[in-house]
């Protein structure tokens, strides 16, 4: 085995055993400290499906932030409108397409209730808040003093320290690997006296399309009740809300007394006379009575997680870089690395603002899923990305095998704001995107590429199946042209543009050449026949768009470059070259347009005006075109900014935090450390002293 060092210009292969990185050293030396609570962003524990976030008493005791899960969802009730009273009650929307009327999946003026309820719903729930109990007092934070608090990366753990009243409090806190599971360790001579304990409290859900930074409403407490159940050692609450309902099941060590709930609220509390230690782990549940491991089981198992997590797959040491802008890269890395770790690993595809609050209703956006989750497997976290992928593609080709035959399509349309259900919420935008669908194939090149087996093939063929026969059933065949055209009606990937006159974007063209190539190798890779559909689409689709030199947004876009109304939003032209390897059929791509459009890109784009996202795009095209230190600087520009726990800061757009710009960065970092076929990495600025493990070129 070998490391690799990076020296300026200069790439040294030696032994690993001399260059093995330190990386419990590296990555603790970014451990989050904080003496405050922040108004925005808690510090979290948690495992991908399940998260925790704290305020400054590593609980939830005066900020109420969000206790959240893969499985915690609620629906409100239905409208009671005449005709509007069932899900089956919505018909959408007709749109002439191509000379006959298809139906989407849109808000109808005529159903404006059952349109509505099905866009809010379901939402995301916050399970609880668990907090410091103050007998007797109102309590804020300005009466703490001392106070302290640091998250400890390598075992994903909280430690939090202060004074009450002249007594110290110690608490840490940590999140189960594998279930709904918090531990809670409080030290305090408080506690002996039944001065202070824990509080567990029940928030209502409210109906927002964004819910931050606190998810859910305290006084709303007629619309949900709570039932509890205890004895010494453990407790049980069931909380009801409308037709949902869930657990919390609470064990600590020795006795406690339990009471509430308190004057007409759903909060409960929990204190310990005659301790001065409270161990205790709590389980949120969709079923009641769930094992509840010891904390000292819990913690061993956490530590042990992270430290697997921490020592296995790929990894970048920037730290013997003297660079401020290395050691804000290095940073914003390893934070990130660990806060995708909690919110992004998951069942599903993760909901833009993870497990912290509630965007879009808490649903994830299937367009979204590559920016979440591809970086798992270019970081060597395989184990992680097989959590959703390619099981939830599975788990969603029933409704959409129906979506595309409703709309007169072959095979499978995947959907794009969705739940667990795979419905896929009405709205205009959602209907007509349609870059999603060559996502499975980009995720199962890149598994192929690392296990290369008959199981890979297996797993993703009735899914690229699927998804080929839409993308070949979907395309035009344009008599007048002898070509297939994408669209209309449709939205590119900017969602800026007239869908009845947005034809032949260049990025979804590009990717729609990709999705197809990918599911004819897959093919013959089983030595399967290839559909002649997905052939004849594939060799006649539409050369890419060409406008004064440079790749415009769609073909025949009105005053691309002159206008402030199409130099906004995603550059998504930049993907061809950068997010997609050039095209493996077809004309090659024209590598000086493709430089014109990034030095236009670079000088007219309203950038303040985009997702974070966008910023990893334009370096991961800078990378590919050579231009390493414009790549650095797209990754570091004042408008793509990381807070001090590393949350990707939402900017003008969406609220803190919206992960697909952590994600980016990381897929755009492992194009650096690992290069891409036929240019291996590294690829960092001259005069970085830079050590990489564990990388492998990607497409």
């Amino acid at each position: 085995m070998h490391s690799v060092l990076w020296l300026g210009s200069l790439l040294i292969a030696t032994s690993l055993a001399h260059t093995l990185i330190d990386r419990k050293q590296v990555v603790r030396s970014l451990n989050v400290h904080r003496n405050a609570s922040s108004g925005t962003t808690p510090l979290q524990v948690g495992n991908g499906n399940f998260a925790f976030g704290a305020d400054v008493t590593g609980l939830q005791t005066f900020n109420p932030f969000a206790t959240m899960s893969t499985w915690g969802w609620h629906n409100f009730s239905l409208p009671t409108t005449p005709d509007q009273t069932s899900v089956d009650d919505f018909t959408g929307l007709d749109w002439w397409t191509h000379g006959r009327l298809v139906n989407y999946d849109q808000p109808n003026p005529a159903e404006a209730d059952i349109s509505n309820w099905l866009i809010e719903n379901p939402q995301r729930l916050n399970l609880g808040n668990i907090g410091l109990y103050f007998l007797g007092s109102e309590v804020s934070e300005a009466d703490l003093t001392s106070t302290s608090q640091m998250l400890d990366l390598w075992t994903g753990s909280i430690v939090s320290t202060f004074s009450y009243n002249g007594s110290p409090v110690r608490i840490e806190t940590r999140a189960a690997t594998d279930s709904d599971t918090i531990g809670v360790k409080v030290e305090s001579d408080l506690l002996s006296s039944g001065s202070l304990g824990l509080f567990f409290d029940f928030p209502y859900p409210d109906v927002n399309k964004f819910d931050a930074p606190y998810v859910g409403v305290w006084n709303a407490t007629s619309n949900h009740s709570t039932a509890l159940e205890s004895s010494e050692s453990q407790l049980s609450i069931q909380h009801v809300l409308d037709d949902t309902s869930y657990y919390l099941t609470a064990v600590w060590e020795g006795h406690g007394q339990v009471t509430g709930p308190e004057n007409a609220t759903h909060r409960y509390c929990l204190t310990v006379p005659g301790s001065s230690s409270l161990n205790l782990t709590a389980t949120f549940s969709p079923e009641k009575g769930p094992s509840v491991a010891s904390l000292d089981d819990l913690t061993a198992e956490t530590e042990l997680w992270w430290e697997k997590y921490w020592t296995s797959g790929a990894f970048i040491d920037l730290t013997s870089t003297d660079s401020s802008n290395a050691t804000e890269l290095q940073r914003r890395i390893v934070l990130s690395q660990y806060l995708l770790a909690v919110n992004s690993a998951s069942r599903f595809s993760p909901q833009e603002s993870g497990l912290v609050n509630i965007g879009w209703y808490g649903k994830f956006h299937l367009e979204m899923a590559f920016w979440h989750l591809i970086h798992f497997a270019r970081w060597g976290h395989f184990d992680l990305l097989w959590r959703s992928v390619p099981r939830m593609y599975q788990q969603f080709l029933p409704s959409s095998y129906d979506r595309a035959r409703l709309q007169g399509y072959q095979g499978a349309r995947f959907g794009k704001m969705t739940d667990p259900t795979g419905r896929s919420a009405p709205g205009e935008i959602n209907s007509l995107l349609i870059w999603q669908q060559p996502h499975p194939m980009y995720f199962a090149e890149i598994e192929y590429r690392s296990y290369p087996n008959a199981t890979t093939l297996n797993n993703w063929d009735e899914v690229l199946t699927a998804s080929a026969d839409f993308m070949a059933s979907y395309a035009w065949y344009n008599e007048s042209t002898g070509v297939y055209d994408l669209g209309p009606p449709m939205f590119p990937v900017s969602e800026n543009t007239d869908p009845n006159s947005t034809v032949n974007p260049t990025f979804e063209l590009a990717y729609w050449r990709f999705g197809l190539d990918i599911a004819m190798r897959w093919k013959e890779r089983q030595n399967l026949s290839i559909p002649a559909a997905w052939s004849d689409v594939r060799d006649k689709l539409s050369p890419l768009p060409i406008v004064n030199d440079t790749y415009p947004i769609y073909e025949g876009v009105p005053d691309m470059w002159t206008s402030n109304e199409t130099t906004y939003d995603h550059p998504a032209m930049a993907g061809i070259y950068g997010w997609l390897p050039p095209p493996m059929s077809g004309l090659p791509l024209n590598l000086s347009i493709v430089q014109n459009t990034a030095d236009k890109i670079a000088e007219l784009w309203d950038l303040g005006n985009s997702y974070g996202w966008d910023f990893s795009l334009l370096a991961m095209n800078s990378l590919r075109l050579g231009d390493v230190e414009q790549a650095v600087a797209y990754l570091l520009d004042p408008f793509f900014q990381f807070d001090d726990a590393g949350y990707p800061e939402g900017g003008t757009r969406v609220p803190t935090p919206y992960f697909p710009d952590a994600a980016s960065l990381l897929l755009a970092t492992a194009m650096m450390a690992g290069g891409w076929e036929g240019s291996p990495g590294p690829h960092f600025p001259a005069g970085w002293d830079v050590r990489v493990e564990g990388f492998v070129p990607g497409l």
